[in-house]
């Protein structure tokens, strides 16, 4: 149970336009308002800023919003990284040879279950769906549209997640052989490159200034005018006023992906159990550590304990405070065909900004699209909405005018797990034996290679490497 994701197949509703509610968010930067309804993935600068408003602003005008947005009932305070005077670090467990329980069947946790299983260990998994029936699943992975974009999701204030995600994009081409040749299929990774657009003058500004965090951090990406955009994509709007070109961020296909880890585990070694966990006990059955409690009342005995449910893993009972707070964000998403035989709409990944508001066209080898995709702070809401699929489609017809040609074939909502401070929760916990790996907010996908190795290293040797300590579960106070 990686997430919580919820179907809606078509006829879908009319889209009608909706109005906006407005409600104050407090940051360290004072009070300010933000749209409660529908916030989407922003490529919002810090300095200078953007704005979540509906309203256009110019770029030096826009408000500056604070991106960490805390849980409920958590302080920002709560929040502490690896180069704080009060961080506190990684608390070494006893890693006996005895069992791994992983909770959640999602990419993060089949990754960590099938690397785990390479090592040695005696690995099971627990996950109530099954893995060839994605549209009644509730892992995350099933919904996702699969972009491996270090370089166009880049963020002003995030660039130690960024330069995590750039380690991961690069051992993706490895990371798919090896769970190709392991599963004995396919997982639809792809690397035509990404296209991002700016659909006016102030998008073209932040998009400026996003060129420039990329150049500094050394990412392979290349600026170009309205025209060289339409040569490499001719269905594009003639009024999207230029571009950035990222040969680098690649996709793949998370259903296909998911499957593929699933029998790589299987193959590996890994158990799965069908069922739901409720509580982490501190002593288990046998003589055990830990113990791991199901809904329907049986007792599994692990030396040690993954959480990988995504944002519901905190619902899982713990014996200790020690998990942080993970917020639900929710997406909603459409899936689409074009007319058989016809050409792609576009033939690489195009991310677009329209008005601050970002969007994505995500084509698969199939001829499917995927067009997304909302981000909306409504707690663990699953609806599908009139004013989430109007936004969605009318910021993409906005780039790509032919998309209202297009078949729906599917409707998406779920949810991402979010952290306290939007970065990955990774490895040991307070308590010992018991591991996160968690909190991947809209980067499970590409960090799904970094994770496993992480995460073996932290199952077999009770310590995260280098480079993922920033990242460390116990960073964050529990509340």
């Amino acid at each position: 149970m990686a997430g919580a994701w919820s179907y809606r197949s078509a006829p879908v509703p009319i889209p009608l336009p909706m109005s906006t509610e407005t409600v104050q968010c407090t940051t360290d930067r004072g009070v300010h308002p933000v749209d409660a309804r529908m916030r989407t993935d922003p490529y919002i600068p810090r300095e200078p800023g953007g704005t979540r408003l509906r309203g256009r602003l110019r770029v030096s005008d826009r408000t500056n919003l604070i991106r960490i947005m805390p849980a409920k009932g958590v302080e920002l305070s709560a929040v502490r990284t690896q180069n704080d005077p009060g961080s506190v670090t990684i608390r070494p467990t006893d890693t006996r040879d005895g069992g791994v329980v992983v909770v959640g069947g999602g990419l993060i946790g089949r990754v960590t279950a099938w690397r785990a299983a390479q090592q040695g260990l005696d690995v099971t998994l627990v996950e109530p769906d099954p893995v060839d029936e994605a549209t009644g699943a509730r892992a995350a992975s099933t919904v996702a549209a699969g972009m491996l974009t270090p370089a166009t999701e880049a963020v002003f204030g995030e660039e130690p997640l960024m330069e995590l995600g750039i380690r991961s994009a690069a051992m993706y081409a490895d990371f798919v052989a090896e769970v190709e040749e392991a599963a004995g299929m396919s997982v639809g990774y792809r690397t035509t490159g990404t296209l991002l657009v700016a659909f006016d003058r102030d998008d073209l500004a932040v998009l400026t200034e996003l060129y420039e965090l990329q150049r500094r951090l050394g990412i392979a990406t290349e600026r170009l005018g309205s025209r060289e955009c339409r040569r490499l994509e001719p269905m594009l709007a003639p009024s999207v006023r230029g571009g950035v070109l990222a040969p680098d961020d690649h996709s793949v296909d998370p259903r296909l992906l998911l499957r593929a880890l699933a029998a790589a585990g299987t193959r590996a070694g890994v158990t799965e159990t069908a069922g739901l966990a409720e509580e982490v006990l501190s002593s288990g059955p046998g003589g055990a550590r830990l113990g791991v409690r199901l809904t329907d009342g049986r007792l599994l005995p692990a030396d040690q304990v993954v959480l990988a449910a995504g944002c519901w893993g905190e619902r899982v009972r713990v014996s200790e405070a020690v998990v942080p707070p993970l917020r639900p964000v929710k997406g909603q998403l459409l899936r689409a065909r074009g007319p058989d035989g016809e050409p792609p709409l576009v033939d690489r990944r195009v991310r677009g900004l329209v008005r601050g508001f970002t969007t994505y066209l995500v084509t698969r080898a199939d001829g499917e699209v995927i067009i997304g995709a909302t981000q909306e702070e409504l707690g663990h809401d699953t609806s599908l909405t009139v004013g989430g699929l109007w936004q969605v489609l009318r910021d993409a017809r906005e780039l790509v005018p032919g998309v209202s040609e297009l078949e729906i074939t599917e409707t998406c909502v779920g949810l991402r797990p979010g952290s306290p401070d939007n970065e990955p929760l990774l490895g040991p916990t307070r308590l010992p034996g018991l591991h996160l790996a968690t909190g991947h907010f809209r980067h499970g996908v590409l960090l799904a290679p970094v994770t496993g190795e992480a995460m073996a290293q932290a199952l077999t040797t009770s310590t995260l490497p280098e480079y993922a300590r920033r990242f460390a579960a116990d960073r964050v106070t529990a509340r």
